[in-house]
Parts: structure tokens; C-alpha cells; sequence
């Protein structure tokens, strides 16, 4: 692992337009409203690590891991990766810089065309990117099929006639066959069944450590992110609001919303730790509250919070935007 950032992600924003038809608007008198996923969002990737996102349902990860990958366009911000700026209109030259990146969906059965044999769907990426032809393509099948534990055989069937378990292999066979240098792994395991989770996790390390892979791991669960992250980034509606090393973040978090879903995880420990239990919802991203977002949910707000949205600062184990910090120094 080298310090040298493969993704670099600066000011990336989404915007949604969410609004009523214009007709609706204008005999209603309302004017146009947007959702915002994702505001203001910065962070790094080193090569050869995994760093994961986390935070609630309706936090903006997906949509970050979509923007990524070329899903979708950013309102504002800019993705670099391998420090060229990423612009998926370019054509040829994103194309060649594309092949070095892809991504694993959360449903294993919906990301595979149930029309296709498990053989072209492996094949597919190896054709459009020009990487093999001929019998290479089939023996290339075959190989990665048994690097992911399934057999050289299975390139025959279709994916109903697999287990989930099974499908996600096929997924990660897919997203390996272009010979990618980084894969997006969205939700990888949260269909699967709990013994299942963990084959398919330690088959990710075993994969990155074999091929030099680095992860951005999105996953609502901190139990995965505890055993697969080198570095966590948690999102709270839309806004990056603590980064830090994982095991510190476990152990010292800074930011209250971080502490607030290290209290929601389960004791199996039981060390008789108190706990502050989860309180409130996720506001709406349609008229968030202002200034610090987390402000009607946190134990120790106060009237800055209310009024100015907190800029990042440095801490002992990384960054947290949150004024507390400040008043802590």
C-alpha cells in the first residue's frame, strides 16, 4: 500500500430536481425543489486499501458510489482518478481509463441479466474493452470462475440456478474480468444470508491481496466495515461529517452522530458500556434544517449549530466537522 491517492473526490455535490410538473407549480404557485444527496463531499483513496462509507439510509452513499463510477453526472465537484479528472462525455479516452474501474451491486440477482449465460455475462466487459478474443475469452471465463470458487463448468448456466451466495461470486467474477484497479463495491453482502456474508467478504480480501485492489466499501453495516476498512468516512444527509483511521474510529470517535451508531451496534461483549440509544430520524433532504444538520438529534447541541454548518477540523484520529471540537481544543 503506497500513500499516493488513486481517487481523489473534491467538492462532489448532487442535486435532484424533485419538483411538481410546471403546470402543477404554476396553479399551486410553488416554486421548484431539490433534493440534495450529496454536498460538499471530500476525501482520498490510497492504492491498495479499502475505505468504506457509512451512515443511515437516505445518508447520500449510493449516490457518491454512482457518480464514481459514471452512473450518474455531479452537479458540482470533481473526481480524479489517478489524478485525471474523470469526464464520462470524453469518448475514447475515458474509455481507456474506465476499464480500470468497476463496481459491484447490492443485488446479486438483479445485477445479472437472467437472459444470459453466467459465461457472456463474465465475457462481456473482456470483449468491449478489446482485453481478449476468441478461445481466450473462454478460458479467461473459466479461470476467473474458479479464482472466485465456483467452477469452470458453471459458465453454462444461468443465474437462477444459483444460490445468492453464488450470484455475488458471479458479480465479483464480472467486475474482475476487465482487470480493474479499483471496484466499488455497493452494499455487496446486505441481501445475503449472515453465513454467507462473511465467504463472500473474506473472498473480497483475499482478492484484493492477490490483485493489488483497492475498495470503496459502502455498507450501512459496521460490523463489515470493522473487518474489511483501513479508513471510514461516515455521511450524514449528504455531508462527510468525520474521516478517520477504522480501528480509531471505533475506538475514539469524534464526531456525535459516529458515537450515535457505535451506541446502536450490539454489546456482544457485554462490557456494561453505557450507551446513548438512537434517537430521532434523518431530516428531509427537501428543506434540511439549518446549520448543522444533525443538530435536532444531537445530545450536545448548541446555538452555533443552529445557525452556521461546521467546516472539517482536524482531530487526534483524522477530521470531524462538528463545533464541538473546536470548544474541546
Amino acid at each position: 500500500m503506497t500513500d499516493t491517492p488513486l481517487l481523489q473526490v473534491k467538492g462532489l455535490t448532487r442535486y435532484f430536481d424533485v419538483s411538481k410538473p410546471w403546470l402543477n407549480r404554476v396553479l399551486e404557485r410553488e416554486e421548484k425543489q431539490f433534493l440534495t444527496a450529496a454536498a460538499d463531499v471530500d476525501f482520498e483513496i490510497r492504492r491498495g486499501e479499502t475505505f468504506a462509507l457509512v451512515g443511515e439510509s437516505g445518508s447520500g452513499k449510493s449516490t457518491i458510489a454512482k457518480m464514481i463510477v459514471g452512473l450518474l453526472d455531479p452537479s458540482r465537484g470533481q473526481i480524479l482518478f489517478d489524478g485525471q479528472e474523470m469526464r464520462f462525455e470524453q469518448g475514447a479516452a475515458m474509455r481507456q481509463l474506465r476499464r480500470r474501474f468497476q463496481m459491484i451491486f447490492q443485488d446479486p440477482f438483479a445485477s445479472l441479466n437472467p437472459r444470459w449465460r453466467v459465461g457472456a455475462i463474465i465475457a462481456e466487459p473482456i470483449r468491449t474493452f478489446g482485453i481478449a478474443s476468441g478461445a481466450d475469452i473462454n478460458r479467461e471465463v473459466g479461470r476467473l470462475l474458479e479464482v472466485v470458487g465456483l467452477s469452470s463448468n458453471d459458465a453454462d448456466k444461468f443465474p437462477h440456478e444459483f444460490s445468492g451466495g453464488q450470484r455475488q461470486r458471479i458479480a465479483i467474477a464480472r467486475a474482475l474480468s476487465s482487470k480493474p484497479e479499483f471496484i466499488v463495491c455497493d452494499e455487496p453482502t446486505s441481501a445475503l444470508d449472515v453465513s454467507v456474508q462473511a465467504q463472500i467478504l473474506n473472498l473480497m480480501r483475499d482478492l484484493q491481496d492477490e490483485f493489488g485492489l483497492t475498495y470503496l466499501l459502502i455498507s450501512h453495516d459496521l460490523s463489515v466495515v470493522r473487518h474489511m476498512a483501513n479508513r471510514i468516512g461516515v455521511l450524514y444527509l449528504g455531508r462527510l461529517v468525520e474521516e478517520a483511521d477504522a480501528k480509531r474510529l471505533f475506538t475514539d470517535p469524534q464526531h456525535p452522530y459516529t458515537r450515535m451508531l457505535l451506541d446502536a451496534v450490539p454489546d456482544l461483549a457485554l462490557s456494561g458500556r453505557r450507551r446513548t440509544p438512537v434517537t430521532g430520524e434523518i431530516p428531509n433532504p427537501i428543506n434540511p434544517p439549518p446549520g448543522c444538520a444533525f443538530h435536532p438529534r444531537c445530545p450536545s447541541v448548541m446555538d452555533v449549530c443552529k445557525q452556521k454548518i461546521p467546516e472539517p477540523r482536524r482531530t487526534a484520529t483524522g477530521c470531524a466537522a462538528c463545533f464541538l471540537i473546536a470548544e474541546n481544543e
